[in-house]
């Protein structure tokens, strides 16, 4: 009902200001600086509405008249014009998936071999430069890193990752740190990361330091766990911090393919609120997917206000409570996050070719050495 008032009552306020016409507004006359309450006005109503639709009633949307699209694409693009051009590499949990969907089934149907840009073996590490970078956390950027060529794609297959190597001019040998991208494996032109910076990490705190033009070496595929459609009916992935990233990307495949069935419950566990990463973009998908997707938060240090979810570890009588128990059918459950979470969680791995024994909670509760992947 809400947002059909908005619909009703925007559409006038958008023809009166917004929609484009053969004479848009010049910035040089209507602008933050020479009408700074009007443009502050409308902004804020611009971005209730727009909030509204696009996150809230994303269904909507798509019976909107054409003149309304037009005028919500146009309202972004002065928006962003605004603010010097800058558009935010992170969806914020506005992605369309049916859109997604759509173009994935498409591209499949196509079967083109798409060039890529790792592809393994005695490629070595090849240098690519740094477009833009984005704050998404006090201590977390998304960094946009071009390929060779702009329409290549990763090469990444589900799931794996990238090496990046940086050797600095007092390092007696080179550092190396593997990251799992969160854009999509088929996008041109581009690979986004999603880097926490550590205190002591080296690898971390010198990508923090690039600029937009500065280059870093990657090497890749690392191939993790293959995943083919409806692999597995139902599985859990237990991430702490960004051991999302590899989740994520499992995600992405499973809600991308329209011929997927896969249940996934997402037990993600953090030291506070603010630490959660791609909070936006899962809540989308359990918004989206209501019947195949649960997300359940943990936090170490919770504000006192906060009941999004448990406060503490990720323990054992949340895992028993929330995960498919060992006796389902086909069940796997994966694992990413710091070698504490490991122990206590799943064991810890020997090394990345060797899983290690199966221990911790999910032991006890009695799963398999067959049913775990430690990421």
């Amino acid at each position: 009902m809400f947002a059909n008032r908005s619909i009703r009552a925007a559409r006038p306020i958008a023809n009166k200001l917004n929609r484009p016409t053969s004479r848009p507004i010049s910035t040089s006359t209507f602008s933050p600086t020479s009408h700074p309450i009007i443009w502050t006005f409308g902004t804020v109503l611009g971005g209730l509405l727009t909030y509204e639709l696009a996150v809230r009633q994303p269904a909507l949307v798509a019976r909107l008249p054409k003149d309304w699209k037009e005028t919500m694409a146009w309202r972004q693009a002065q928006e962003e014009k605004a603010l010097g051009g800058s558009v935010s590499l992170m969806q914020g949990g506005t992605e369309d998936w049916e859109e997604v969907r759509r173009k994935e089934t498409e591209r499949r149907a196509k079967g083109v071999a798409e060039k890529k840009a790792f592809t393994g073996g005695d490629q070595g590490f090849v240098d690519l430069v740094l477009e833009k970078a984005e704050d998404v956390s006090h201590n977390s950027k998304v960094l946009r890193f071009k390929l060779p060529e702009d329409s290549m794609v990763s090469g990444l297959e589900i799931a794996s990752a990238i090496l990046t190597k940086f050797q600095g001019p007092d390092d007696a040998k080179p550092t190396l740190r593997p990251y799992t991208p969160i854009s999509p494996e088929s996008a041109q032109g581009y690979v986004d990361l999603l880097v926490k910076a550590y205190p002591n990490g080296p690898m971390s705190t010198h990508i923090h330091s690039l600029k937009p033009g500065d280059k870093l070496a990657f090497k890749g595929p690392l191939p993790k766990y293959p995943w083919t459609t409806n692999k597995h009916p139902q599985v859990a992935l237990i991430a702490g911090g960004t051991g999302i990233t590899p989740m994520y990307q499992l995600i992405r495949t499973i809600f991308s393919d329209e011929r997927d069935t896969t249940s996934v419950t997402v037990v993600f566990g953090n030291v506070s609120e603010p630490d959660i990463l791609l909070k936006k973009e899962l809540e989308q998908l359990e918004n989206t997917f209501p019947r195949r997707m649960r997300v359940f938060y943990a936090l170490n240090n919770p504000p006192k206000s906060w009941t999004g979810g448990k406060a503490g570890h990720v323990d054992k009588e949340l895992l028993q409570t929330v995960l498919p128990g060992p006796d389902t059918e086909g069940v796997k459950v994966f694992v990413c996050g710091p070698p504490g979470m490991y122990k206590a969680i799943s064991g810890a791995k020997k090394s990345p070719k060797d899983q290690g024994e199966i221990g911790g909670i999910l032991k006890e509760l009695g799963y398999t050495e067959t049913q775990v992947y430690k990421f």
